[in-house]
């Protein structure tokens, strides 16, 4: 058996046991995908243009598939597509706007596209905002942006994704999950004073409860899952001040950005989504939460060992309620 052929033994779908790969956590993106030929299929990568998700979006195009960058300013691809474009075997790649903050945006890209997608990475995020900050609509902006936008434009796109026959959702979550359930009682900070992290955290949670909330698609072979992709210095990280990265070790006396030695290089960082993304080692999973390129681990309320997926994120009948919370949300807009 190759490292990318699919497993044997136990259902994917076994509740009972973890799905594990061969792949150690410091695999890179180019690693999990070797020997997989997406040569015909079709992807979106929100957020294409730098950090994760370039580097996603290179072992994808590497892999023969055309690839769709969906950014906020599509000419701040332009370098990646061109080294792409020189590379021999690589599928096209280009680049087109989306503002997942803005549901109006959001629209005009699904409106615009056109046959069946393969493979949509909901890469794209922003973190930490020091500020309270409301988008259309009254949704948080962190809580917009990483949960709304997406569940608008994988829910906008679905009949493209049921259109391939065997598509994937990737949805990159954060480990900041495990500290924020989703809050129904006050989703956007209105009563409770806002925080940063626990904005950030919520969102988090509940990106993985879309890919939960997704099982409603199995039957169209659309198959969902969730990922935590480690720790990475990316632009993820542009809205904290000095203060905290020098807090959390990463800036030193110059002002100079050093990554800890646990951290993870991009490459190695985008490697769980490209590997939910595209290896037949994950064939008809659906549901599930990964970090380190294995499943993760179920933790339970305050447990101070590092990884795994909150109980909370992973409650179907959350990730139902929360599913009808945002389709509300859409139908108001």
């Amino acid at each position: 058996m190759t490292r990318n052929s699919r497993p044997t033994g136990p259902t994917p779908h076994d509740p009972a046991r973890l799905l594990t790969t061969p792949f150690p956590a410091r695999a890179g993106a180019a690693e999990v995908i070797d020997g997989v030929d997406l040569t015909g299929r079709r992807a979106v990568v929100t957020g294409g243009s730098s950090g994760l998700g370039a580097e996603t979006v290179r072992a994808l195009a590497a892999a023969g598939a055309e690839v769709t960058i969906a950014t906020r300013r599509p000419e701040s691809a332009a370098p990646l597509i061109r080294e792409l474009a020189g590379r021999p075997g690589a599928g096209p790649v280009h680049a087109e706007a989306l503002e997942l903050s803005d549901l109006t945006s959001v629209d005009a890209f699904v409106r615009a596209w056109r046959g069946p997608l393969d493979i949509l990475v909901a890469n794209a995020g922003i973190m930490a905002l020091p500020e309270r900050v409301l988008a259309a609509g009254g949704w948080e902006m962190q809580l917009a942006t990483n949960h709304l936008g997406h569940f608008a434009l994988a829910t906008g796109l679905y009949p493209a994704l049921r259109d391939a026959g065997s598509a994937r959702v990737v949805l990159v979550s954060s480990g900041a999950h495990r500290s924020a359930p989703f809050d129904f009682g006050d989703p956007h900070f209105a009563r409770r004073p806002y925080d940063p992290w626990a904005a950030y955290g919520q969102s988090k949670s509940a990106e993985v409860l879309l890919a939960v909330g997704a099982r409603r698609w199995a039957a169209d072979g659309i198959t969902a899952n969730a990922l935590n992709p480690g720790f990475i210095l990316t632009r993820l990280q542009r809205h904290l001040d000095d203060d905290t990265l020098r807090a959390f070790g990463v800036l030193d006396g110059e002002g100079n950005k050093t990554p800890l030695p646990y951290y993870k290089s991009p490459a190695e960082g985008a490697a769980t989504s490209v590997l939910l993304a595209a290896s037949p080692l994950v064939q008809g999973v659906t549901g599930r939460y990964f970090e380190d390129n294995q499943e993760a681990r179920v933790v339970q309320g305050d447990e101070e060992r590092p990884g795994g997926v909150a109980a909370h994120a992973l409650d179907p009948e959350v990730a139902d309620r929360l599913w009808e919370y945002a389709t509300a949300a859409l139908h108001a807009a």
